[in-house]
């Protein structure tokens, strides 16, 4: 039998499921609230266009925005209609079809966050 790093109490008759993180019942659980306080990184949005995987198509990549999903998509559906191209939000990154950057680092600032360049 294995042991396990985080091993422990998975069930109690006396609060039900716990969370592995902070080993309180899910109900009292306190780790989502922490996550969702703590800012991403050094708080700058990076805009950055990639190429990989993509049959040799650009995407223009936004990272760093920590934004609820829902906030996240709506602000995706904004820089798409900003941009006119199709796009999608895969893992907390907007994707945009084709090479957008800097109009996507206007909207960004424009919407009051701290966007920046990344790569070449």
């Amino acid at each position: 039998m294995k042991s396990s790093s985080k091993g422990g109490l998975v069930y109690s008759t006396d609060g039900g499921r716990m969370c592995p993180g902070c080993r309180r019942p899910l109900a009292d659980c306190v780790c989502k609230a922490v996550a969702a306080t703590s800012q991403a990184g050094d708080g700058a949005v990076r805009v950055s266009r990639e190429t990989k995987g993509r049959g040799g198509k650009s995407v223009t990549l936004i990272r760093g925005l920590a934004l609820e999903p829902l906030a996240l998509a709506l602000l995706a559906k904004q820089l798409r209609a900003v941009c006119g191209s199709g796009g999608t939000v895969k893992d907390g990154v907007i994707e945009v079809q084709g090479d957008h950057c800097e109009r996507v680092i206007e909207a960004l600032k424009k919407h009051g966050h701290n966007a920046k360049r990344a790569g070449g």
